[in-house]
């Protein structure tokens, strides 16, 4: 995936408008690897920015095989869902598949399911075999399987069905027993801040007792979750956060016995950074390179309110058998997070080189037959929604989204299971999309268009009408709650002619909407939109194309492509 350089912007202000060039991709930047214009956590001189990930990859866990490394995150309602990210090096991370194609129950999350279906999930590689386990807070924990991160993963199996089972994290332990350890949501369980291991039988996939309760946070350790349990010289350790997702801490307990009792220890804390929380996360370690030892790493996230739950890469060393994670200045054993620091020491391949530079996808030229792998749908998706295709003699490919009648109980586009939605980028940028609109013309109220997807949302689209398209801003406060768009006609457009829209998101998550009929003289659209969070999730971007009324047959819009760049000097 590749997309328009800012060194190609040609930026002319005059009043509400500005012109850009827009320009098509060359065939050899069509081939380049995937590394964003807006932001690179490498610093190319051997260190690095956090966060490693400045996007919503909410509860991340992470594992080594060999000289990789693989990380996964929580997805809720968005499918695919399960993100598996590869690196190798712990600082560039791309992102190789998803493990869930569709979310069981698959008749439950055919609709909307805000908040909902996976949370904090483990990824452990084990006998030549990757295991995910994820929980659903409402149906269980389930088991999914590979042999390749990148897939195909097996089908979910149930590992123990029930309310409120959260944050599963398996061990196999050195007697050959396996054991799993997870939390509770209070809100399905009736109780929450204690930590529960259980016995799995020799396939990990079911679930053997009631458990043990092993750590009871409520005194000192409210909300404690995210467990994640490893061993080392002789302890288990649990490493799990506690005090909230915003505002606690990094906990870590340890015991001679896998069911305790445990001491407890808190390794990490905001102290007196900018880094709040910081929340739950995984121990990786490197291999030894040249006779040194290996390293020890933490990733972790931090909640940074619309623009979601980001990812910190954050040193670590064993004292006296606790670890210390981050830089402990004053030498109390608790750490606090760092902003840049030297990069993992890691193998580097045959010629001497080091990992080459990569990041999660943005753009998408929709020059192939799949979407890019950063998008995803609000529910599992049907396969008339969307098809991918070339333009006729040409190298040219496209995007089309058919009009879809969301049920007759969705009050907004909250709950339109059809939106195409990824993750904010970074704190500043600009998304661009090229639309070509075909409604059907027996139709009304055909919508397609861009949008800031959260609590409260804001869309730019194209509307059919009796006579004509008319362009339109629309604004919900309160979606979530089932609140009315409030829509503002801006102007009409020709039909079947090309129309460019944007958005420019700047620091606190101000976007500004904007239109061109030319790629080149953009005009904003409404006021600033102040972005919100989802439920569980920061905002997203994406593209979406509705209808109000069914009848035999849908409209349709044909997307060139959808850029990410960086906000140029002078902000449109």
């Amino acid at each position: 995936m590749n997309f328009l350089s800012t060194s190609a912007l040609l930026l002319l202000l005059t009043g509400s408008t500005f012109a850009q060039t827009v320009r098509p991709k060359t065939a050899a930047e069509s081939e380049m690897p995937s590394v964003s214009n807006v932001w690179v956590p490498d610093l190319g001189n051997g260190t690095y920015k956090n966060p490693v990930l400045n996007a919503d990859y909410s509860d991340p866990d992470a594992c080594r095989a060999g000289d990789d490394y693989y990380l996964v995150a929580s997805s809720f309602d968005a499918v695919p869902g399960l993100p598996i990210l590869h690196s190798k090096d712990l600082v560039n991370w791309t992102l190789i598949g998803h493990a869930l194609k569709r979310q069981p129950p698959f008749d439950h999350f055919e609709k909307t399911q805000h908040g909902n279906g996976v949370w904090a999930p483990a990824i452990r590689y084990h006998n030549k075999e990757f295991y995910i386990y994820y929980p659903d807070p409402d149906f269980g924990i389930y088991l999914t399987k590979a042999s390749n991160p990148a897939g195909p993963w097996s089908e979910p199996v149930l590992v123990e069905g029930g309310k409120g089972l959260i944050d599963p994290c398996p061990l196999w332990d050195d007697n050959g027993q396996v054991y799993l350890v997870h939390g509770w949501a209070g809100s399905r369980a009736g109780i929450k801040s204690i930590l529960t291991i259980k016995k799995l039988n020799a396939e990990g996939n079911r679930v053997l007792d009631e458990g043990v309760v092993v750590y009871d946070g409520h005194e000192s350790d409210p909300t404690i979750e995210g467990p994640k349990i490893y061993t080392r010289n002789g302890y288990y350790y649990i490493f799990a956060p506690a005090g909230g997702v915003s505002t606690g801490w990094q906990l870590v307990l340890r015991s001679k016995s896998i069911y305790g009792p445990y001491e407890r220890r808190v390794v990490m804390d905001q102290g007196k950074t900018s880094i709040n929380g910081p929340h739950q996360g995984a121990w990786v370690d490197t291999r030894p390179v040249n006779g040194k030892p290996g390293e020890d790493w933490f990733l972790h996230f931090q909640d940074k309110n619309a623009y979601g739950r980001v990812v910190h890469l954050q040193p670590m060393k064993w004292v006296n058998d606790w670890p210390v994670i981050g830089i402990d200045t004053d030498g109390d054993g608790k750490g606090e997070p760092v902003l840049t620091h030297k990069k993992p020491t890691i193998p580097t391949d045959n010629a001497g080189k080091e990992s080459p530079i990569g990041t999660p996808p943005e753009s998408d030229e929709f020059n192939t037959t799949t979407l890019g792998r950063q998008w995803q749908w609000q529910a599992n998706p049907k396969g008339i929604w969307h098809t991918t295709g070339r333009r006729f003699g040409s190298n040219q490919g496209f995007l089309r989204l058919y009009s879809y009648k969301a049920p007759e109980e969705v009050k907004n586009i909250w709950d339109a299971p059809n939106v195409l939605m990824q993750k904010f980028p970074a704190e500043r940028f600009m998304a661009t999309t090229k639309l070509t609109f075909r409604p059907n013309p027996k139709l009304e109220n055909e919508r397609v268009g861009l949008i800031i997807m959260g609590l409260s949302y804001a869309n730019l689209a194209l509307k059919s009408g009796k006579d004509a398209v008319s362009l339109v801003y629309g604004v919900c406060k309160k979606a979530s709650e089932g609140k009315a768009e409030v829509e503002t006609v801006l102007t009409t457009v020709s039909k079947n002619s090309p129309v460019y829209l944007r958005v420019v998101v700047t620091e606190g998550a101000k976007c500004q909407f904007s239109y061109s009929l030319d790629g080149q003289n953009f005009t904003k659209a409404g006021d600033p939109f102040q972005a919100e969070v989802g439920r569980w999730i920061g905002a997203k971007m994406g593209i979406f194309c509705t209808r109000t009324t069914q009848i035999n047959d849908s409209g349709y819009a044909d997307f060139d492509w959808f850029r990410v760049e960086a906000v140029p000097t002078q902000n449109p």
